[in-house]
C-alpha cells in the first residue's frame, strides 16, 4: 500500500460501484480485522497523529461487506509479500535503532537538528556515569540536586553521595523533604536542562583528561626525567601537579597502592628475569624504589621470596637502562592487572584526601 490508488469494490447482486476506498480507510479495516481475529497489535510506534487519524477513521466507518474486506486484505498480504526490507519511520526511530553504534555526540546533533526533545530525558541521565552527572549536581541548587539524585539509580546515587564532599552531600540530604511537592512537569524540564547542558558541550579530541595523559607518559619515563617535569611543574600549576601525580603509577608507589595479597599475581603475570633485574636494581638504588622492592619480596612465599633473593645476587649490577626498563614493566604488568579487574589498586594521597572532602 505505497501507492494513494483506490479502487472500487463491487457491490452486492451486481449493483453499481461503491466509492473508493482511501488508504486510511484500508488501513483501518486491516487493523479491524487482525484485532476481530486476536492479534496483538501494538500501534504506539504510530505518529500520534497517524494514531488519530487511524482512531477517526474507524469510528466513522460502519459495515464493510465480505467481498471489499476480501480484496482490502488480499491487497494488504500481497504488499506485505513484496516486502524485501523495511526501515524505520523518523528520525527518532533511527536513532533508537542505533543506539550505541554511533557516537552520542552525532546523536545529539541529530536531535538537535530534527528539533527533537526527549520525551523522557530521565531514562538518558540514568545511563550516564558518575563523572558526567557529578560536575552537573555541583551546578544546581540544593534542592535541584536532591531531586537529580531521586531520579537515578539507588545505586549510582549512593555512589555519586559517596563522592562528594560530606558538607555538600549533607546539604543534599537534608533537602531531601523539600521534593514531595515537586511536579513531574517540574523534574522533566530538570532533566531536560541536564541534557541540554550535556548535549551542547563540544565534541573533544581526548577521552582522557590532561593529567590522565600526562600520567600516562610519565609512567613511561626514566624516574629522573619524571621527577624534574613534576618539580617544574610544581612550580607552575601546583594544583594540575597534584592530578597529575595522582594519576602517576610507578614502581615506587607500589607500597602505597598494592595490597600485599596481589604481589603473587604480580609474580605469575611478569617474566621472571624482568621482575629479578627489577628488584636487583631498586634495591641499590637509595630512594622510594628500595622500599618497593622490599615490600614485594616479602609478601612473596618465602620459598619463592629466597629464590628471588639468590637469582638478585647473581645478577650482579645492572645498568640504569636495563633497571629502569624492567621497573616500568613491573609498574605496567600492574596497571594491566588493575584495568583487567585481576586486583584492586588502593587510590593514590591525593585522591584519598581528596575523597574524604571538607566541611565548610
Amino acid at each position: 500500500m505505497n501507492e494513494v490508488e483506490p479502487y472500487t469494490a463491487p457491490a452486492q447482486g451486481g449493483a453499481s460501484a461503491r466509492p473508493a476506498l482511501s488508504r486510511r480507510q484500508k488501513a483501518a479495516i486491516v487493523v479491524r480485522y487482525l484485532l476481530n481475529e486476536g492479534a496483538e497489535l501494538s500501534l504506539a510506534d504510530l505518529s500520534e497523529d497517524l494514531q488519530a487519524d487511524l482512531t477517526r477513521e474507524m469510528a466513522a466507518m460502519r459495515q464493510i461487506d465480505r467481498a471489499t474486506l476480501a480484496q482490502v486484505v488480499t491487497e494488504f498480504a500481497g504488499e506485505l509479500e513484496q516486502v524485501g526490507l523495511s526501515f524505520p519511520r523518523g528520525i527518532a526511530a533511527a536513532l533508537n535503532d542505533l543506539d550505541g553504534r554511533i557516537s552520542p555526540d552525532a546523536a545529539a546533533r541529530l536531535r538537535r537538528s530534527a528539533g527533537m526533545r526527549d520525551s523522557d530525558p530521565w531514562a538518558r541521565l540514568r545511563g550516564m556515569d558518575a563523572d558526567t552527572v557529578l560536575p552537573l549536581i555541583a551546578a544546581e541548587s540544593t534542592e535541584v540536586a536532591a531531586v537529580i539524585l531521586s531520579k537515578l539509580d539507588v545505586g549510582r546515587a549512593a555512589e555519586l553521595l559517596a563522592r562528594m564532599p560530606g558538607a555538600q552531600a549533607r546539604r543534599i540530604t537534608c533537602a531531601m523533604p523539600r521534593t514531595g511537592a515537586v511536579t513531574p512537569e517540574a523534574v522533566c524540564r530538570i532533566g531536560r536542562s541536564l541534557l541540554a547542558q550535556i548535549d551542547d558541550v563540544p565534541p573533544r579530541a581526548f577521552d582522557a583528561a590532561p593529567e590522565a595523559r600526562l600520567g600516562e607518559i610519565l609512567n613511561m619515563s626514566p624516574s629522573a626525567t619524571r621527577e624534574d617535569l613534576l618539580s617544574g611543574l610544581d612550580d607552575a600549576d601546583a594544583a594540575f601537579a597534584r592530578r597529575v601525580r595522582a594519576a602517576i603509577f610507578t614502581f615506587a608507589n607500589i607500597p602505597g597502592r598494592l595490597s600485599a595479597r596481589d604481589v603473587p599475581k604480580l609474580a605469575r603475570a611478569m617474566d621472571q628475569g624482568r621482575l629479578v633485574s627489577a628488584l636487583r636494581f631498586a634495591t641499590t638504588s637509595g630512594d622510594d624504589s628500595a622500599a618497593a622492592a622490599e615490600f614485594i619480596l616479602s609478601a612473596l612465599p618465602s620459598r619463592m621470596a629466597e629464590t628471588m633473593r639468590e637469582e638478585m645476587e647473581e645478577a650482579g649490577t645492572v645498568r640504569p637502562a636495563t633497571g629502569e626498563e624492567a621497573m616500568n614493566m613491573v609498574a605496567g604488568a600492574i596497571r594491566d592487572l588493575a584495568a583487567e579487574g585481576e586486583i584492586t589498586l588502593g587510590a593514590a594521597a591525593d585522591d584519598a584526601d581528596g575523597a574524604t572532602g571538607t566541611d565548610g
